[in-house]
């Protein structure tokens, strides 16, 4: 027998509520995925418009640039985030969700397949600068922080809903979250890594990969159909 829910003040999305929302994900990231493949120039002249002064505000403030680099290279990066999913993960199967386990497990690797596809297909380059004040490598489009942000918090609040979380838990994550995926993409625009479009890719694809994982679990915890 599945063990039950903790008890919660929060509930789980019904999925049918979710499919208009995962379908103007999926329209709006195909239409942005095929605009920054195609080179359209009114989002080239929208991301350098946005950098440049981004660019200079963060060469003039090198302290906050500084503290910028903390929260990107370590508490957003990417690694963090998988880190916090593999907890998730072992949590999971220590209750006996195996199924749930698996399923939050392939959504975020799939995230992870899913960015380098895409990078690798676009192969957008990255700003330029004369005077960095960081580097990345790789491919820009789509921004890898913003989308593993996305996705990983995206599903731990998903299964905080499902499993009961209690509401001040349940609202410190909504507020680190909050934080969190904003936070993250703008950072990588403020250091110069990325043009906005990159992030807004992320922030896209990354939605849509949690719509997507919560439309197809399709179940409580206990098995019975939502």
């Amino acid at each position: 027998m599945q063990p039950a829910p903790l008890h919660s003040s929060t509930s789980p999305p019904r999925p049918g509520r979710l499919t208009p929302a995962a379908s103007l994900l999926a329209a709006a990231s195909v239409v942005l995925l095929v605009l920054v493949a195609a080179g359209w120039s009114a989002i080239e002249d929208f991301d350098a418009s946005v950098s440049r002064p981004v660019h200079r505000w963060a060469v003039e403030h090198s302290g906050l640039t500084r503290a910028f680099r903390v929260l990107s290279d370590w508490v957003w990066d990417p690694w963090t985030m998988r880190a916090l999913a593999v907890v998730v993960a072992l949590w999971l199967l220590r209750r006996g969700e195996r199924r749930t386990a698996l399923w939050f497990a392939g959504a975020c690797v799939g995230g992870s397949v899913v960015q380098q596809v895409v990078k690798s297909a676009v192969g957008r380059e990255r700003p330029r600068w004369p005077d960095p004040v960081d580097s990345a490598h790789f491919a820009a489009y789509p921004s890898g922080h913003a989308l593993t942000a996305t996705v990983v918090l995206g599903l731990v609040l998903w299964l905080m809903s499902l499993y009961g979380a209690g509401s001040a838990l349940w609202r410190t994550a909504l507020v680190v979250a909050a934080v969190s995926v904003p936070g993250v993409g703008l950072t990588r625009i403020w250091l110069g890594v990325h043009w906005p479009t990159d992030v807004l890719g992320g922030w896209l694809l990354g939605g849509l990969i949690v719509l997507l994982t919560v439309l197809g679990h399709g179940r409580d915890p206990r098995g019975t159909p939502s």
